[in-house]
């Protein structure tokens, strides 16, 4: 049952909606129109809902709790649930470690009432990549279990510096979970921790994993299909606003440079379990000198977070995002094309509507207002002139 607090309900409990009303045919008979512009304000919507001004944690640190339990292997997701999601995960990873840097990740699956860390916490996606492929042979059996999820999760993440930003991702399958103890009280553990839950569903809504992401301050969603389920895993792209118990402090990181020669071969610190070939390639910490083959990367001998400007430059934009622009009607603007792809207004449904900067009142259609905020995270307008480039740099 619902909490009395909770003022939402069930479809079924709410009053009749006539949802298809919303949908009106245009002038010539036609309902793509109609649904386009159903399908931009969702679109928009979701942009609103991250609020420019909310300070976000850039130093990351994602378990994903993945279900392999029997319930993985249904094929309403095809050709497999397993399969798809994997799949999804894939891409996830790329785009996670491209748009958090600094950030690690860390996979772990549950099954036969167990929980196993296959990937340990690491901003290496290649490590991750190799574990989605090792999952793909990896038949999903037996029953999950959330507490023991939970729990080998938790064990990492609580010894974690209290500056950064400690989350869970669940990609939940089944309708059951099989917990050797009462899972409240390592709820309480995590709530402790300062650990942010999350739950995506992939059958139905479950009360146990509900209340796990609403008391966690994390979020719960059920996916409807698989372009569904992709966009909800995506949305963990962005990081979520910092908690209140977050530290602030200064952090220390080093620049090594990438040295090819006149240097002594020796092993990678990255790859010591694989043995590989001495070489003298590699970045080397100004700290140790210990070498790694690829950044970024947190030195295992001294602690030292090794990473270079780009890195840093990709992370600044979490701290200072791109402000909303405004959404005007496009009548009320003399400007007849877009800024940024030079798109003509011809006045049709997708362009009814079209967004302002704030700053330097540059017009953008749709298109590039959803791709400015999400992908490119600075306006075109600014940076090309040189006026708001230097006062937004001071």
């Amino acid at each position: 049952m619902l909490e009395d607090d909770d003022p939402k309900e069930y479809r079924w409990e709410s009053g009749y909606e006539k949802t298809w009303e919303a949908i009106q045919e245009d002038e010539s008979g036609r309902l793509e129109p109609s649904v386009t512009e159903m399908i931009q304000r969702a679109k928009r919507r979701r942009l609103l809902d991250r609020e420019a001004s909310v300070r976000l944690g850039i130093m990351r640190h994602v378990y994903i709790i993945l279900d392999l339990s029997q319930a993985m292997s249904e094929q309403d997701l095809k050709p497999t649930r397993q399969i798809c999601t994997l799949k999804i995960l894939e891409d996830f990873i790329q785009e996670f470690h491209d748009q958090n840097p600094i950030s690690q990740l860390g996979i772990i699956t549950t099954q036969n009432k167990v929980a196993k860390r296959h990937s340990e916490l690491s901003n290496n996606p290649q490590r991750h990549l190799d574990c989605i492929k090792k999952l793909r042979e990896l038949p999903a059996r037996g029953e999950p279990s959330l507490q023991n999820s939970l729990e080998v999760a938790l064990s990492s993440l609580r010894h974690l510096p209290p500056h950064t930003s400690r989350e869970i991702l669940i990609i939940f399958a089944a309708l059951t979970t099989c917990d050797p103890g009462e899972i409240a009280a390592t709820l309480q553990k995590v709530k402790d921790a300062n650990i942010r839950v999350s739950v995506v569903g992939l059958a139905a809504e479950l009360h146990v994993c509900k209340e796990i992401s609403k008391d966690t301050g994390g979020s719960f969603s059920v996916s409807i299909n698989d372009l569904h389920l992709k966009e909800l895993i995506h949305e963990h792209l962005e990081p979520p606003p910092a908690s209140v118990k977050m530290d602030h402090t200064l952090i220390k990181v080093g620049f090594p440079h990438q040295i090819n020669a006149d240097a002594k071969p020796a092993l990678c610190m990255c790859h010591l379990d694989d043995l590989p070939l001495l070489n003298t390639r590699g970045y080397y910490c100004p700290q140790c000198t210990a070498k790694y083959c690829d950044l970024p990367a947190e030195c295992r001998v001294c602690g030292l977070m090794l990473v270079t400007a780009p890195h840093l430059a990709r992370s600044y934009r979490h701290l200072f995002p791109l402000k909303h622009f405004d959404e005007i009607v496009a009548e009320e603007i003399s400007t007849k094309h877009c800024y940024g792809c030079l798109k003509q207004f011809t006045g049709c449904t997708a362009d009814k509507r079209v967004y302002v900067c704030r700053t330097c009142k540059q017009v953008f259609c749709f298109n590039c207002d959803i791709f400015l905020h999400e992908t490119v995270h600075s306006c075109p307008g600014c940076a090309s002139n040189p006026t708001i480039s230097q006062f937004n740099s001071n």
